[in-house]
């Protein structure tokens, strides 16, 4: 009879059992896939016989489908007492009894923990932690700005995860601009403004990622103004981030740009190329490989002057290279790596296939390939049908009928698939940044292609090309 784990386990038991059972995935596991889906998991308890796992949603239900009888067995060989697992999301909103609004989903490397903080950042570091410590009380609102790819998104992220953890009652919402809006036209056609207003102007502290999205949007701003004038009046922490200054700002309203400055501003500045340095030997030290030679990184470094995301995609590429090829981190590789036009045809990466995109946009959205596929329009589903559209376009040389072929669909879906996704690629806007995620996922993270959707649609052999 296989002895029972008691609910209560003592951490160092919960710790010992993960580490075996991680060790062992490691083990089974090509690196690659054990780093992108296996090693985000985190070990929360042990419930019985059931370890209890912490997973994003972006990557749960890839691991429950393709890796759940990896893990099983993985658990047979080093944790025979515990028979199963189960799954709780990582970074999951909190509702309250007034329908708190869902926050976004947290980024696990968002802690001030893996902040690498350098001269461009040092102030908007200490600024966005005394946030998080005094939530309320030290700089209110705290705007945040820079251009994109400094690290704006992470900080929000920070202070997020430090006030869930030490300010466990206060309702936090996490959100952006855009989500902002989407939420409030969705009420004014379905509830009215009233719930709305109820469910915000009940936080205890709003942080609100690209605030230069509400340009333009005049009743947005208007019922921003409102749900801003009064959190700050009840001492709530209220914490935003734009790609510009306020002064910057020129379409929106006054009053609203003036409510930005009432706090602290701080600015995020390009990373020097210490800072850079610096967080490329983190990287490479979570890819637990051998570190490098300085010289490598700094060759790296070099090569990417001005973007902390942009970075961190070419350290993934060079890591891909560096695995696929079975070679260690050199200048050579890093060349070969980051000059497309370098290296052998062999050498260079080949395009994604159209069911590689598709694995890959249900595994950020959380669906699955038949869900994807389905004749379902829900709002979720055909999100993640366009951006797989789109991003076949981009990255495949397939043809549009042929794409279509492959979502049980005719071109001409796809076609209003690009025009739609390619009108929210504003820089900063969740949309870009699901394009990107899935991009670095792909080991792609530029775009193959320009696309031109206006070109696309006028020309009379659409459907062929």
């Amino acid at each position: 009879m296989v002895a029972r784990v008691p609910a209560d386990a003592p951490a160092d038991d919960l710790e010992d059992i993960w580490g075996r059972v991680r060790g062992d995935l490691r083990d089974s596991l090509p690196t690659s896939t054990f780093n992108l889906w296996l090693k985000p998991l985190r070990a929360v308890s042990i419930q019985g016989t059931t370890l209890v796992l912490s997973a994003p949603a972006s990557v749960r239900t890839w691991v429950e489908r393709r890796y759940g009888a990896a893990l099983q067995r993985a658990l047979e060989r080093q944790a025979p007492a515990v028979t199963g697992f189960d799954f709780v999301d990582a970074g999951r909103g909190r509702p309250d009894a007034r329908g708190t609004p869902q926050s976004l989903r947290l980024d696990p490397a968002h802690t001030f923990d893996r902040f690498v903080i350098g001269p461009g950042n040092r102030l908007a570091h200490g600024a966005a932690l005394a946030v998080a410590e005094l939530p309320g009380e030290a700089y209110n609102p705290l705007f945040l700005h820079g251009p994109p790819g400094l690290g704006k998104t992470h900080l929000l992220g920070a202070i997020v995860d430090y006030m869930r953890r030490n300010h466990p009652a206060l309702v936090v919402h996490y959100t952006t601009a855009e989500r902002f809006t989407s939420e409030f036209v969705g009420a004014l056609r379905r509830d009215g403004p009233e719930l709305f207003k109820a469910r915000y102007r009940a936080l205890d502290a709003l942080l609100i990622d690209d605030v230069q999205v509400l340009e333009g949007k005049l009743r947005t701003e208007e019922e921003f103004v409102h749900t801003f004038n009064t959190l700050y009046g009840a001492g709530k922490q209220i914490v935003l981030s734009s790609d510009r200054p306020p002064e910057a700002l020129s379409q929106i309203a006054d009053r609203l740009r003036d409510r930005f400055q009432w706090g602290l501003r701080v600015e995020l500045e390009r990373p020097d190329l210490r800072t850079r340095i610096a967080l490329l030997w983190r990287l490479a030290a979570d890819s637990e490989r051998n570190l490098p030679d300085p010289a490598v990184l700094e060759e790296i470094a070099t090569r990417v002057p001005d973007n902390v995301r942009v970075l961190e995609g070419a350290m993934t590429r060079v890591l891909a290279v560096s695995s696929l090829l079975s070679e260690e981190l050199s200048m050579p590789l890093v060349r070969r790596a980051l000059d497309p036009a370098g290296g052998s045809a062999a050498e260079r990466a080949e395009p994604p296939t159209l069911t590689t995109i598709q694995d890959a946009v249900c595994a950020a959205e959380g669906l699955t390939l038949d869900e994807l596929l389905s004749p379902r329009r829900s709002t979720r589903i055909a999100r993640a049908r366009q951006l797989a559209m789109y991003l076949a376009r981009e990255l495949t040389p397939l043809s549009l009928t042929e794409i279509a072929r492959g979502f049980n669909r005719d071109h001409t879906t796809v076609l209003h698939a690009i025009r739609t996704v390619s009108a929210r690629l504003e820089p900063g806007s969740e949309t870009a940044e699901t394009i990107h995620r899935i991009r670095a996922t792909l080991g792609r993270e530029h775009p193959t292609r320009d696309l031109k959707p206006t070109d696309i649609a006028s020309s009379p052999q659409a459907g062929k090309k």
